[in-house]
């Protein structure tokens, strides 16, 4: 009886890429996103995986993760996911270990994508061959011509739905909604996110305001660590505004209390921060268990194949930061058609090949294969 393929080396690498332009929210400003790419050789194949974090999420691979799995069954994701969740136990699991258990669990899907010729949609079993996606960005730093080119440029791209960044000025953020109204017409749903800015009655007469110009979605009105906030905003606000968050959850037991505080009418969640597609498809089966609707935050070449397979997924954030990134440094990227995303169900894993002489110059981390570390160590 012949044996799976084992995992023989994992090698993790960062790539830290300034943004076009200094960039905002309602609560964070940044002018870089990092890239922690992880790559798992077995079988003869390099599964290729990514979270966007710090590089401290990279050292925590390459010296507590990467030696927990090497010589573990390359197909048997669902052991080495355990295995990461009890190497961290005294580390705890919000934040950076999370982040890096889900830059080597997409890694392994995609490597257990390849060995067996299929794309990870296909291998997690397909509900659905596209998904909506809604153009993302919007910052607070923007002009009102800057707002108005991007998310009106979506729109005459046929995106069915954008988001735009709120929550440094409620009185400024009015006009704002209404230059973006303006921008994409009347057919385009309109979605705003104050990243938690607002106080609770605050976000309430926001969302009254909003109302005017026939605003859908509203992401993190409040902290989304203030479940009560979220539930008063999401029974008292207006008929017809979604209150959406859950994109900070980095286990089942987070989105578990969210959903049973009745704080969401959609719940977010993000496979490079959850833990990977393990945890992502633990969150749809929360959303299943609540008849909620599962949105995927950001990272659209990813989630793309996840929510093609998430029984109740919605939509996929176009995060203008993370798409600009994707192509950057993967042949294959994901691009929006008529407002959808469709993977290439022909293509083995995620359909992505690492472009490395585009990205070498913004290296600032990287790790030498287990083998290479090896023999240099012998010399």
């Amino acid at each position: 009886m012949q044996s799976n393929p084992i995992i023989e080396h994992i090698q993790v690498s960062v790539y830290t890429v300034p943004t076009e332009t200094p960039e905002s929210d309602g609560t964070f400003a940044w002018d870089k996103t990092s890239l922690v790419l992880v790559e798992v050789l077995a079988g003869g194949k390099t599964g290729l995986g990514y979270t966007y974090a710090d590089t401290a999420t990279a050292q925590l691979i390459h010296q507590s993760l990467a030696p927990e799995l090497i010589g573990h069954d390359a197909l048997a994701i669902g052991g080495a996911w355990r295995k990461m969740v009890e190497k961290i136990r005294n580390l705890g699991r919000p934040g950076i270990s999370s982040m890096a258990i889900a830059g080597v669990d997409n890694s392994l899907w995609d490597l257990k994508g390849k060995l067996l010729d299929l794309s990870v949609a296909a291998l997690l079993g397909i509900v659905r061959t596209d998904v909506m996606a809604y153009g993302s960005g919007g910052f607070t730093s923007y002009s009102e011509e800057q707002l108005r080119n991007q998310l009106g440029g979506w729109a005459e791209a046929g995106f069915r739905a954008v988001k735009m960044k709120i929550g440094r000025d409620a009185d400024a953020d009015i006009d704002r909604v209404k230059h973006a109204r303006q921008a994409i017409g009347s057919k385009v749903r309109l979605f705003v996110d104050a990243n938690g800015a607002y106080t609770r009655k605050q976000a309430l007469q926001q969302a009254e305001r909003f109302t005017e110009y026939n605003v859908t979605w509203f992401e993190e009105p409040v902290s989304s660590d203030d479940l009560e906030g979220l539930r008063l905003i999401r029974d008292d606000g207006p008929a017809g505004m979604d209150i959406a968050a859950g994109e900070y959850g980095y286990d089942a037991w987070y989105f578990r209390r969210m959903l049973s505080a009745g704080a969401v009418d959609v719940l977010q969640a993000d496979a490079t921060r959850c833990a990977g597609i393990t945890g992502f498809l633990q969150a749809d089966a929360l959303c299943a268990s609540h008849s909620m609707p599962l949105s995927a935050h950001t990272s659209p070449s990813i989630h793309a194949h996840a929510c093609c397979a998430a029984q109740r997924a919605i939509n996929v954030e176009y995060f203008y930061d993370h798409e600009r990134i994707e192509k950057m440094a993967f042949e294959g990227a994901i691009e929006v058609r008529n407002g959808m995303l469709r993977p290439d169900l022909l293509q083995p894993g995620f359909g992505l090949v690492f472009k490395k002489a585009n990205m070498e110059g913004y290296q600032v981390f990287g790790t030498k294969p287990e083998r290479e570390r090896q023999r240099h160590a012998h010399r």
